[in-house]
């Protein structure tokens, strides 16, 4: 399965404490820092295959973590769900102090 790099990023987020060190500082380097392979490989004395086998092993694995608990994807649901709850409550609450202060409450939670 092939994810972009958002959906990359919130699962190296949410279980990135699962893989060894040397996967995650791989992982954030190439996906949150947009290093290439060649420059990590450069940075951590590997090669650029090693590189590649380490960020596609450390993929496979968070997509199973994520198979396993579907933390991301509830994570995503229940954002989605606020957002569309916080659209109908802009349209039903008044445009005073107190409205504001409860959307201001919604937003907290997001």
């Amino acid at each position: 399965m092939d994810t972009s790099p958002l959906d990359r990023s919130l699962l190296l987020d949410f279980y990135g404490e699962l893989l060894t060190e040397k996967q995650r500082r791989t992982c954030d380097l190439h996906w949150n820092e947009d290093l290439s392979l060649a420059e990590i490989a450069q940075a951590e004395g590997l090669s650029r295959q090693g590189v590649w086998d380490l960020l596609r092993r450390a993929e496979a694995a968070l997509q199973s973590y994520e198979a396993k608990t579907g933390l991301v994807r509830r994570f995503l649901e229940r954002r989605e769900e606020i957002a569309a709850i916080r659209r109908e409550l802009e349209a039903l609450l008044p445009d005073d102090e107190r409205g504001q202060a409860i959307l201001a409450r919604l937003e907290e939670l997001s």
